[in-house]
């Protein structure tokens, strides 16, 4: 499959290049920007099918998890990250952690597609002597910047960068994507607490809610609501969007920092499995990869969707 032109991603640098919110809810779109809806549509589309692809050759695990964030990236990846392929260093680079590093395949399909490596890479996915490891890890692939898998250490490491940069007077932006799962965890929560603390409104935390972690739903395990308005409690400016609503992302994405001199967190309501129906809602999809029939069945779902 051949990636997208790299053209496609020219933004302006001061942020994405999407209409602000109030036009993207409250009038049509324009022909602009339902073009450039439509490519991050198609950038969605290509990181699930990279990622339906790759845990299946690699026989690997949290293809759910993968799934549930394909919107989440093509928006980041596609409009929001000020980020240059071609220079993954450049000092003033936004930063974007994975907390939920196992679903890393879907983060390494993301930054194939924008440039930061070929395409080919992905054909080693989690095989012996590859650089794309089964979790996130940094120092071999352009573009990851923290090595990451045991869960609640993303935020916690977000938080140090984005008050690096306060203190050092930069004014490179840090993401970090979450699981709901590690909201179990304190070491979550105490970032939760210092952030705000510290007016880190260069920091946004972004919550894959898909509702179902690696032994169960999220209610079962340990339920997190009223989620959104514990993290207002902590200081943090917040927004729910639908996870797979891809103007409802960017026009969150358009307001960031939500308010000044607090950070930001966007509850993504999601899928686990989104895109292919029989992985959808299901907790076997966090550890099963797809196999003989179910990778057929799943390819063939998807490329009807293409």
């Amino acid at each position: 499959m051949e990636s997208l032109d790299s053209s496609a991603f020219e933004m302006h640098p001061a942020g994405p290049s999407l209409p602000p919110p109030d036009v993207i809810d409250h009038v049509p779109m324009t022909a602009e920007t339902a073009w450039q809806v439509n490519r991050l549509v198609d950038l969605a589309h290509r990181i699930r099918s990279h990622s339906i692809r790759m845990t299946h050759a690699a026989r690997s695990s949290h293809v759910g998890s993968c799934l549930s964030m394909a919107e989440l990236l093509a928006v980041l990846y596609g409009s929001v990250l000020r980020v240059d392929p071609a220079h993954p260093d450049w000092p003033n680079r936004d930063r974007f952690v994975l907390s939920k590093g196992h679903a890393c395949a879907a983060v390494y399909a993301a930054l194939a597609e924008r440039g930061f490596f070929p395409l080919d890479w992905l054909d080693t996915f989690y095989q012996n002597g590859s650089r794309l490891s089964g979790h996130a890890t940094q120092g071999y692939v352009p573009g990851i910047e923290v090595s990451t898998g045991s869960l609640g250490h993303g935020l916690p490491i977000a938080t140090g960068m984005a008050l690096a940069a306060r203190r050092d007077g930069r004014q490179f932006r840090v993401f970090v994507l979450l699981s709901d799962g590690e909201c179990d965890e304190g070491s979550t929560w105490e970032p939760i607490l210092f952030a705000p603390h510290h007016c880190l409104d260069n920091l946004v935390a972004i919550v894959d809610y898909n509702k179902i972690q690696s032994l169960g739903t999220v209610d079962d395990v340990m339920a997190l609501e009223p989620f959104a308005h514990k993290w207002r409690a902590f200081g943090w400016s917040v927004r729910e969007v639908d996870g797979h609503d891809l103007q409802d992302i960017v026009a969150a994405f358009s307001r960031i920092p939500l308010e000044p001199r607090r950070p930001t967190c966007i509850i993504a309501h999601t899928i686990k499995g989104k895109g292919v129906s029989f992985m959808e809602n299901k907790l076997l999809w966090h550890y099963r990869s797809p196999q003989g029939e179910e990778y057929e069945a799943a390819m063939a779902e998807l490329e009807g969707k293409a």
